[in-house]
């Protein structure tokens, strides 16, 4: 499975050994769905799309193979979401949800967006969407041929794999720390930033209670990997970034090592102390309030920046006085 990032657009075109490679009715609806994502503009609805039956085939296999080891393979904060999806953005086996709707509900939750995306995004683009709580979403679905493979990310992918753990606070934030770190880095730098995204976001597995976890969107979003992350054939290693960004991986083939983080804040904490190696005149701070991206590289950046502090820890101490013992 591929992942979002480490190459440029794909759209319509597809490689001679792509599934769908000669199905002509198949190549017309991926240049459908990338003349969706070329031509949407930021701030408008994202166009419903009516999907066929083939492609509903292929989902609801999918949806109802993977929905069946969830409860088992998956950590805590993707099945406490889960059913929430199921309630609020019409997932079942029969219906593809659509991406608008799914990205209000995210947008609920923890403020990240979906943006419809033709294809595959270079690492810097895509790392960049991340800071500002922006995920690049295709909308198109693999070939029906070979249903529980994908040569490149899909709606299956994105909408089972990524989007339940976005609408989680914790994860949201570690997601979103990658993407601040990645902002006017250099390209060496922004390949390390790739390589922890790869080995976190898309294939990343956790402890929970003695037992390993899947929190990856690679790993949730395919049969093979979701088995193979958790067993005891598969290499894995602690969580330290360094050893992360300098690891190699296939990305065609299922992943031979994973790294294990304890919590999502404890693989923040570590990432954050990290990326401030990251040779740049700026530290990155992502303002709620205004949904944008602050630059901390003047005093008066600086000042305000405490001042915002200063009465969000007033706040604290005035809710804390009112606890009773």
């Amino acid at each position: 499975l591929s992942s979002g990032i480490n190459a440029e657009y794909g759209g319509s075109e597809l490689d001679s050994d792509h599934p769908g490679f000669t199905d002509e009715v198949y190549r017309k609806r991926r240049k459908m769905f990338a003349d969706i994502a070329f031509n949407y503009k930021h701030g408008e609805p994202i166009p419903v799309v009516e999907y066929n039956e083939a492609e509903l085939e292929t989902w609801r296999q999918v949806f109802t193979k993977l929905s069946t080891l969830f409860e088992t393979h998956a950590c805590k904060e993707f099945r406490n979401v889960w059913p929430l999806l199921v309630e609020n953005c019409d997932y079942n086996k029969d219906t593809i949800p659509q991406l608008q709707r799914v990205s209000n509900f995210l947008k609920d939750c923890t403020g990240f967006s979906l943006r419809p995306v033709a294809g595959l995004l270079s690492s810097r683009d895509f790392l960049a969407g991340l800071a500002f709580r922006v995920f690049h979403s295709t909308q198109y679905i693999r070939h029906g041929a070979k249903p529980f493979y994908t040569p490149e990310p899909d709606v299956c992918h994105e909408l089972i794999g990524h989007v339940p753990l976005f609408a989680n606070p914790e994860f949201a934030a570690f997601s979103q720390e990658i993407g601040l770190a990645s902002l006017g880095a250099p390209d060496d730098w922004i390949e390390k930033l790739a390589t922890l995204y790869w080995f976190t976001i898309e294939f990343g597995v956790c402890n929970e209670n003695e037992d390993l976890k899947a929190y990856g969107a690679g790993c949730l979003s395919s049969i093979e990997e979701l088995e193979n992350c958790i067993s005891s054939k598969s290499k894995k290693l602690p969580f330290e970034v360094d050893n992360i960004v300098t690891t190699p991986y296939p990305i065609t083939t299922i992943q031979p090592v994973y790294f294990v983080a304890p919590s999502f804040n404890e693989a923040k904490r570590k990432v954050m102390e990290w990326s401030q190696q990251i040779p740049r005149p700026f530290t990155a701070h992502y303002n709620p309030y205004t949904q944008s991206v602050e630059l901390i590289n003047k005093r008066s950046n600086c000042i305000k920046m405490i001042r915002d502090l200063a009465n969000e820890m007033k706040t604290l101490e005035d809710a804390v006085m009112k606890l009773v013992d």
